[in-house]
């Protein structure tokens, strides 16, 4: 008989308020140590709260947690990195103005004299880095790094603090497919050298491919604790929304492609370094059609979006869009894209899409402030707005339904159906969508894979840029990949599969 792995983390009958609403009812948690423990969920089910509690962000209401078998009093970090708790965060806790060395070292100096403190985490660093391959140059400034490199900077900061207890808050949100994969890699090396690692994410196939046992949750309760060989994605899925939930590639091909309503022809943009970011590219898009834009992040597919909704002029180039023309100087803005009819919901919501300091009103509103709903003779129509709101929300769902909450409090999910709604709202003829279920949970992915198939049914032109192999392939009809700033190949969906288009994306061809 095999004895139990003893706990790394035991969490028992853990309750938790915000208000009325209850975070967490009586929940109660127990990890393996040095093993990958997966909690997946609903935006809202109330996983990142319990693992705030845990890092000390949060205190419980009630109930009681063991760490390595000992009773753990937590009512700060401070008390969870004592216990050997570490937590990377979605949105990384970095000083861009600092090197990758003075962010591990900021509040955790070793020695008065910097220079000693330096020489001190330097060794101790690059012998961190050697048993785990977490390789990233210490003297290059934050702000320099790739994402990749960001996010193994995170893990090395906490265990510079002696983490023995790694919880990954969504670690693969804003990481290509490669750099995935590299993560995957260092987080079974810590598993096999003893660390115990918590993987908060939405990612189904991460947690087949990762976790040891999975605990779901759902409305601030545990509903299912499975080990992996027990489990699958379909009855993840089911467990998590408590329903069937359909996401895989629509079985429908579109049946009422029209007139080409966007056009653009030999696209260049070479950025102020001197970098050619878009070679010559050409795309048409047409009535009734959703066109994907597959590739590995950072080969133009930015920089295209930013071309074709007015925010970026290009060096040469021409675009057709609803029967009006723009090159040159003469390049299309972002004022006249809406008023012909073209939607854009941004790669990134916080940086492009909302205000997060904004009441959800105010963001659900913004760039339509001016519509004759909205304001008359220059005076906006405050009541209006928030009306206009609360059935934009209603319609898609976001949660909770509160027009005056701030942007910032809704989880990503929410935030992401606040801006769909928007964009949507106004029946755009073109809809151009940047990594539309980015960090956004199972069941709001179902629902933005219906919203988006329902507008191209209505006539709409629709492209979709994303990161996610699945979701080209879920949503698309017709694909193309980019690759170093040029369009590497176009294949129809029936033609489409991740080997075909993995190797465009690498520079291969189909």
């Amino acid at each position: 008989m095999v004895e139990p792995a003893a706990s790394a983390v035991r969490m028992t009958g853990i309750h938790k308020h915000f208000g009325a609403v209850a975070a967490n009812a009586d929940v109660s948690l127990s990890v393996a140590s040095g093993s990958v423990h997966g909690i997946v969920g609903e935006n809202g089910a109330g996983k990142s709260t319990l693992m705030s509690i845990l890092y000390g962000f949060y205190t419980a209401d009630s109930g009681q947690i063991e760490v390595f078998g000992q009773p753990a009093d937590i009512r700060n970090a401070d008390d969870a990195i004592a216990r050997g708790i570490g937590m990377v965060h979605q949105h990384f806790m970095l000083v861009d103005t600092l090197t990758a060395l003075e962010n591990v070292m900021l509040g955790a100096e070793p020695h008065w004299l910097l220079q000693r403190a330096d020489a001190q985490v330097r060794s101790k660093l690059n012998a961190l880095m050697q048993s785990t391959g977490l390789q990233i140059p210490l003297d290059s400034l934050v702000a320099d790094l790739p994402v990749g490199d960001r996010q193994r900077l995170e893990i090395l900061k906490t265990l510079y603090r002696g983490a023995k207890i790694l919880i990954l808050d969504e670690p693969t949100a804003v990481l290509t497919p490669q750099e995935t994969t590299q993560l995957f890699g260092v987080l079974k090396r810590l598993r096999e050298q003893g660390t115990t690692l918590i993987l908060i994410t939405h990612k189904l196939k991460e947690v087949m491919a990762l976790c040891d046992v999975v605990t779901v949750m759902r409305a601030g309760q545990v509903v299912a604790e499975v080990p992996i060989a027990d489990a699958s994605i379909e009855s993840l899925a089911q467990a998590m929304v408590g329903r069937i939930v359909m996401m895989g590639r629509a079985r429908e091909p579109s049946t009422n492609k029209g007139e080409v309503l966007l056009k653009a022809e030999h696209l260049s943009v070479t950025d102020s370094l001197g970098v050619q970011r878009l070679k010559d590219v050409s795309l048409s898009l047409s009535a009734g059609e959703i066109v994907g834009v597959a590739g590995v992040s950072g080969n133009g597919q930015s920089e295209l979006m930013d071309v074709l909704t007015g925010l970026m002029t290009p060096n040469q180039g021409q675009l057709q869009l609803l029967g009006s023309t723009f090159d040159g100087p003469h390049w299309l803005d972002p004022s006249q894209a809406r008023a012909l009819g073209l939607a854009h919901v941004p790669e990134d919501r916080h940086a492009r899409a909302l205000v997060m300091a904004f009441a959800a009103w105010e963001s659900a509103v913004l760039g339509y402030d001016d519509l004759a709903d909205y304001s008359s003779r220059g005076w906006m129509n405050h009541t209006h707005m928030r009306q206009a709101t609360a059935d934009m929300m209603e319609r898609f769902d976001v949660r909770p339904r509160d027009t005056e909450l701030p942007s910032s409090k809704f989880s990503g999910g929410n935030q992401q159906k606040l801006v769909l709604a928007r964009e949507l709202g106004r029946a755009p003829k073109v809809l151009l969508v940047g990594q539309p279920t980015r960090g956004v949970d199972i069941g709001a992915i179902e629902f933005i894979y219906g919203q988006l198939r329902a507008l191209r049914q209505a006539g709409c032109a629709v492209l979709v840029v994303s990161s996610e192999l699945d979701e080209i392939l879920a949503l698309s009809d017709r694909v193309l990949v980019m690759n170093q700033g040029r369009i590497a190949g176009e294949l129809p969906i029936a033609q489409c599969t991740e080997a075909a288009l993995g190797l465009l994306m690498t520079g291969g061809s189909a």
